[in-house]
């Protein structure tokens, strides 16, 4: 039976365990000031097991960096805990603040996360090219639901 994921805002505390969950924040000192302002921004939020508050297991950041829209830029999972629905709770979590249009992008290459916002209802809605070598970045959009 899978543990209960809570998501909750990040605080500055949790930055480290953040930077040490994601690879590429561990090597790069841009996307470490990016987790940084996120947090501080309160535009982070963290997954964590129901039973350990503090153990970050995977993190999300929503912005409006795209055109002003709500956009979802980063959702990162801690290799161990993948496959499990932290990435869904997050995207649940964060999708849940929108009022409008929400967008994402992931890689090409990236075909659990495209099935991931295949399965919340993202549709694909363009892509850009060179920003990784033979690898299309593919940028989704869910709607508002209607209620």
């Amino acid at each position: 039976m899978p543990s209960q994921i809570n998501v909750r805002p990040a605080s500055v505390e949790d930055v480290d365990s953040i930077i040490e969950l994601d690879p590429m924040a561990r090597q790069e000192p841009g996307r470490k000031a990016f987790i940084a302002n996120a947090v501080a921004a309160g535009q982070c939020r963290v997954a964590v097991q129901a039973q350990d508050a503090s153990a970050v297991i995977g993190y999300g950041i929503l912005n409006k960096s795209f055109f002003e829209n709500d956009f979802i830029p980063l959702i990162v999972v801690k290799a161990s805990a993948r496959r499990r629905g932290v990435a869904t709770a997050i995207m649940t979590t964060l999708a849940s603040q929108c009022t409008g249009k929400t967008f994402t992008s992931t890689n090409a290459s990236n075909i659990a996360m495209r099935q991931l916002l295949t399965r919340l209802g993202f549709v694909e809605s363009g892509h850009i090219e060179n920003l990784d070598d033979n690898d299309p970045e593919l940028v989704f959009v869910k709607f508002p639901s209607a209620v």
